[in-house]
């Protein structure tokens, strides 16, 4: 038996928004400790992984490992009918093929309920070791973001480098006619704090349609950390309150083409 009861349930609503662009077709994994996500886009180049944790929802009982495959554009179309403070509640069966929403508003004088056929998914959980990273940089996620939308419209691609010379982290695009370089000093305050920190210099290259799907997550943190090396992919992660995570992984393009 599945139930898991969410009283902000917003911030399902905004996981969901910051993923269905890069995952059409998805697997949720449900255990004791928590609600998991791990999924490639349909390119198999950049990778999603999520974590809600058990005991950041007001109610979590999973008696078993399940595994549920859903189309995430047919979920987002679902949560459409929950308010924004509405409390939403997923229920299903050990031997169930499919998963019931129930949407209540806090007063629990509106109330709105879907089943979902479940779909069979076949999936590969990569494991995530813990490395050491040249440079790692959080920021306002407001400011990745803006910086990232508007170096959209010079260029396809942003060179993000950490360096002794820039003394923070700069943001570079080069297009047909203009160069654009934005760079952001170490603990600045640009609505937010910049931190900065740097065990070796790096440079890497990669494409801006990434990195603006990603920041679809903005609304769901504050801040976003960029932790980058030369040897692994770019992880941008966004905390979830005290929930978990969502974190993007994105290899660096090896050249301009």
């Amino acid at each position: 038996m599945l139930e898991l009861r969410l009283v902000q349930g917003s911030l399902l609503k905004k996981v969901v928004e910051s993923i269905k662009e890069l995952v059409t077709d998805a697997k949720f994994d449900c255990s004791p400790t928590g609600f998991s996500l791990q999924a490639f886009d349909s390119s198999h180049l950049a990778l999603v992984s999520l974590l809600l944790r058990s005991e950041g929802f007001h109610h979590y009982r999973c008696d078993r490992n399940i595994s549920m495959g859903m189309n995430l554009d047919t979920v987002a179309k679902m949560l459409k009918f929950a308010g924004h403070d509405d409390i939403i509640t997923l229920k299903a069966d050990d031997a169930s093929d499919s998963v019931t929403f129930m949407f209540e508003s806090p007063r629990q004088d509106k109330s709105s309920k879907f089943e979902m056929k479940l779909m069979d998914i076949e999936s590969e959980h990569l494991g995530m070791p813990e490395a050491e990273y040249h440079a790692i940089v959080r920021m306002p996620s407001v400011e990745f973001s803006w910086i990232c939308k508007h170096l959209s419209s010079i260029g396809d691609t942003v060179v993000i480098s950490v360096t002794n010379e820039n003394e923070g982290v700069e943001f570079s695009s080069t297009g047909d006619i203009v160069t654009a370089n934005s760079v952001y000093k170490h603990n600045t305050t640009v609505d937010g704090e910049v931190n900065v920190e740097m065990n070796e210099p790096v440079s890497l290259r990669f494409a801006l349609r990434y990195l603006n799907s990603f920041t679809k997550a903005s609304p769901l943190s504050t801040t976003v950390t960029l932790s980058l090396s030369s040897e692994l992919p770019l992880v941008v992660e966004y905390k979830i309150a005290e929930m978990g995570y969502i974190r993007f992984y994105l290899p660096p393009k090896i050249d301009e083409d």
